[in-house]
């Protein structure tokens, strides 16, 4: 973000300084002060993004000035931009700052006034390293993630166990039938979730729980370095010990492509020891092999409504009539 020059294009004959008066009002000083103003508030801007470009993080740079930091960053995001904006347009200087603080509600224009010395002395006295820490208490989502991770433990008593799982296969209309377990991590500080493929594979992963609503299953495809996420929301009804759970998972087909599909949870039992599960396989089957409860498993889970896919368009040359030549395939596709 560049923030242009704050200097008035023509500026007026300056009047002589005097001192502010008691009782005189804001904006009173902000007229006699306009040009001392105009430049305290540009070196702001500039010192913010200076710290910012450095790494400095906002949340610091707010403890410095005395400020909030959602206050901060309205000033350095919207309301200095707009402020230098207006003055482009030829507004007076007093009626630029009205209008740049006009598309923020947490700002007062006189407690900004008041308080742009020590502002501006405060950036200038901060050192542009950053502080260093753990890189990933600045990120609260990950927190949440950690935290999230520790509680599901708890939650996750009426949902664990071995469960048969029935979505359909990316390769055929046969329907696709894995094993998952859902149980405590051996050190008790997660739930860990193991997941045997229908090719052979077993990957190990964790859930998450939103409260008592859903559960989230996040697993890694592929081998280490590598990443290819596999993602699973299940809702949990309203009912102890569910027989089954109904969700969507999304992965990658064959083509790297996202794709995302219906899956069901029935449970197989609720104290199945891993060396047991370790022994159970997933496989495909068609819909003449499958039997009369599989039957409407593969209704519920293997239609054509039951599937979002991607294409790729052949020789894309990256615009709009890509999007509509990617829809003719999908229609393509369907039986």
């Amino acid at each position: 973000m560049c923030l242009p020059n704050l200097l008035p294009l023509q500026q007026e004959k300056a009047a002589p300084r005097r001192s502010h008066t008691r009782g005189e009002t804001g904006a009173t000083a902000w007229k006699r002060t306009n040009r001392t103003t105009m430049d305290d508030l540009k070196e702001i801007y500039e010192r913010i993004k200076f710290l910012r470009q450095k790494g400095v993080k906002m949340k610091e740079i707010a403890e410095r000035t005395g400020f909030t930091p959602s206050v901060l960053s309205a000033l350095f995001t919207t309301v200095l931009p707009e402020y230098s904006k207006n003055l482009g347009n030829g507004q007076p200087e007093d009626e630029a700052l009205d209008n740049a603080l006009a598309w923020v509600n947490n700002v007062s224009k006189k407690k900004l006034l008041s308080s742009l010395g020590s502002m501006k002395a405060a950036l200038f006295s901060m050192d542009a390293a950053p502080r260093h820490a753990d890189s990933s208490l600045d990120n609260g989502f990950i927190e949440t993630i950690g935290r999230e991770m520790r509680g599901a433990v708890a939650l996750a008593s009426n949902l664990s166990g071995a469960y048969i799982s029935y979505s359909v296969s990316s390769s055929s209309s046969a329907m696709k039938i894995e094993p998952y377990l859902i149980v405590p991590s051996e050190g008790g500080d997660y739930v860990e979730v193991v997941h045997n493929n229908a090719y052979g594979s077993t990957h190990h992963g964790f859930a998450l729980m939103n409260g008592l609503t859903h559960v989230y299953i996040i697993f890694n495809e592929n081998r280490p370095p590598q990443m290819a996420l596999f993602n699973i929301c299940l809702k949990i009804p309203m009912f102890d010990r569910p027989p089954f759970l109904r969700g969507l998972y999304t992965c990658f087909d064959y083509n790297h492509n996202p794709i995302a599909r219906r899956i069901l949870f029935v449970k197989a039992s609720d104290s199945l020891s891993r060396d047991e599960f370790m022994k159970m396989r997933g496989c495909l089957k068609q819909y003449d092999e499958l039997d009369d409860e599989e039957r409407i498993y593969y209704d519920y889970t293997c239609g054509k409504e039951d599937t979002l896919r991607m294409r790729d368009v052949p020789a894309p040359r990256m615009t709009a009539e890509d999007l509509a030549a990617e829809k003719e395939l999908l229609k393509q596709d369907q039986p």
